[in-house]
């Protein structure tokens, strides 16, 4: 929009003048929008063209860093004769159990902690202290509790989803504004009502940005634990072969990793826009 002054006003009044937006909003959205998206492409395209060009000019070593035609063929013919699913499989069902777990108990904690002032009281001190703990210095724990095998991988993970939906249900639960709970109280709500029509709606889009936070996390969580304590995934994939110098191999299970952890976190952005279709969306674009 503009604001203009009238050339023949003697008081200099202001004239405000609509813009595109307003004029056309639906066109001004959908221009937007696709300038959102190419920008989007256009900049890792930008960047694979030109670490392309750097490999086959030789300005970087091939061997060290192979050029991404030669990753996209080496993933593609493993993924044709099977030898990457397996490994994929077993990184995607640790993730998803383990998501699972960390999810329930921290948000079922973090409401009870969020609206229930002893509670928070008796817990809080602890909770911080075990939350600053470096959770991949968890893993020789689990692996004493449940030895090798699944059981370490799922418990780390899901340690790691806990805390994030603990802390984000939480302080969604306190955020909730007093207007919304003396509303509330004003039309007779008990405790499960004043839970079920006022709380949770208010929190939840909340918690579920926390949700999606930790969706991505996790990704990152099985892959470490996997190099140390695995025989198998995409963490063992991609450290076995910078031991063994298959550094195509390598980025093949990095590739995978990138897109499983963009492809976890927009699932759970998806769940969470159908859950709460009365909330913002929790990033700006496309919103102009």
């Amino acid at each position: 929009m503009s604001t203009l002054q009238t050339p023949h006003s003697s008081e200099g009044r202001l004239v405000r003048r609509p813009g595109p937006h307003e004029k056309a909003p639906e066109s001004t959205h959908r221009r937007r929008r696709a300038l959102e998206l190419s920008l989007a492409v256009a900049v890792p395209l930008v960047l694979v063209l030109l670490w392309q060009l750097a490999a086959t000019q030789q300005w970087i070593d091939e061997r060290v860093y192979p050029a991404p035609s030669a990753i996209l063929a080496d993933g593609w013919e493993r993924a044709a004769e099977g030898d990457l699913w397996p490994d994929v499989w077993a990184t995607l069902k640790r993730v998803l159990a383990g998501y699972l777990l960390g999810t329930v108990a921290g948000y079922l904690l973090g409401l009870l902690m969020g609206a229930l002032p002893l509670v928070r009281a008796a817990l809080e001190p602890m909770m911080d202290a075990l939350y600053v703990v470096p959770k991949l210095a968890l893993l020789p724990i689990f692996l004493n509790m449940f030895g090798l095998g699944e059981g370490p991988q799922v418990a780390l993970v899901a340690a790691t989803v806990f805390f994030f939906v603990w802390i984000s249900t939480m302080a969604a639960v306190l955020a909730v504004p007093e207007g919304h709970r003396d509303a509330g109280r004003v039309f007779g709500a008990g405790h499960w009502q004043m839970f079920r029509h006022v709380l949770l709606p208010a929190s939840l889009p909340s918690v579920l940005v926390g949700a999606r936070i930790a969706a991505g996390v996790a990704v990152l969580v099985i892959v470490a634990s996997e190099s140390i304590a695995a025989s198998d995934g995409l963490g063992h994939l991609i450290f076995d072969s910078r031991a063994l110098f298959q550094n195509d191999v390598m980025f093949v299970g990095i590739v995978c990793v990138a897109a499983l952890g963009v492809l976890f976190s927009e699932l759970v952005r998806l769940a969470g826009r159908l859950l709460t279709p009365w909330a913002p969306r929790d990033r700006g674009r496309g919103q102009s």
